[in-house]
């Protein structure tokens, strides 16, 4: 092998340079040990806190890169978390609002059968006017449907009201609790005549008033009180309410009773539409 005496070092020179410097350092350290112990004992005083100041501050940067990826953890987990909650809040919503459904079609299905007498088509309530309560609102039925004005409504545990309008496929429903309405009434069981008339203002205590009762009839608290058969507009024996309080009237002759309806107006959904017209009697000119 050659070398370049300009760039080389022969590696034999090399190794007896270290051999020597490690000869040199253990005949130094045998020697001088005293000046080497103080030598150390100062360094130590130095480098010793150093090293601690270290030790801390990597125990320290550990610990928090530690709390940084489990807070991230965390974060991700909480993320989910609330992916998770959200998802059920939702499905409880969906569940609640079937139940909610399911309540008012088993409600349905009983008025049903109580007037099963009547055709009946059911709908669905999609608008109300302004007022707290569904004193006029719009169903999803119409005259394409066989829904006729003045077509009878029910809903829940009696009469809610009769059709107004009637178009394509939707109509207009007048509650029973609207001021503008009147229904031809009687109590049961003693068959005494009333007018039921609608009063949104009475009704913020949850009551009708049913007027013009004999004073002498045999009325009762609890006592039902349903449409008459010579009412012009509504069908016979459909419920209106019960009676709650009855009050003689300032002419002596006459009683009025409140009542509380078969229907809470405060929320209605779905109702059923009568499909039977009331019979009336043509007056004719003589």
């Amino acid at each position: 092998m050659r070398f370049d005496s300009k760039k080389d070092i022969n590696p034999k020179y090399l190794l007896l340079a270290l051999t020597f410097v490690c000869m040199l350092l253990i005949v130094v350290s045998y020697f001088a040990s005293s000046k080497v112990v103080v030598i150390k004992k100062y360094t130590q005083f130095v480098v010793a806190p150093i090293s601690q100041g270290l030790d801390k501050i990597g125990t320290w940067t550990d610990s928090k890169v530690k709390n940084l990826k489990k807070i991230e953890e965390l974060t991700i987990e909480n993320e989910q978390l609330k992916e998770e909650l959200a998802k059920a809040k939702s499905e409880a919503t969906m569940y609640q609002n079937q139940i909610t459904e399911l309540a008012n079609l088993q409600k349905l299905y009983e008025i049903d059968e109580i007037y099963e007498d009547y055709e009946k088509t059911a709908a669905n309530v999609f608008a109300k006017d302004t007022t707290s309560w569904f004193s006029t609102f719009y169903i999803d039925k119409g005259t394409e449907d066989g829904v006729f004005e003045g077509a009878n409504i029910l809903c829940q545990d009696g009469l809610c009201g009769i059709v107004l309008e009637s178009y394509d496929d939707y109509s207009k429903v007048r509650a029973i609790i609207d001021d503008n309405s009147k229904v031809s009434a009687k109590v049961l069981p003693s068959n005494a005549l009333c007018t039921v008339d609608g009063n949104l203002s009475l009704y913020q205590n949850g009551y009708l008033i049913a007027k013009n009762i004999d004073k002498d009839a045999a009325i009762a608290v609890g006592d039902k009180i349903v449409t008459s058969q010579i009412s012009d507009r509504f069908l016979p024996g459909i419920t209106v309410g019960y009676i709650k309080e009855i009050s003689l009237d300032s002419n002596n002759l006459t009683v009025t009773a409140y009542i509380t309806p078969a229907v809470d107006f405060d929320n209605i959904s779905q109702v059923l539409i009568i499909n039977e017209k009331k019979k009336t009697i043509i007056q004719e000119d003589k």
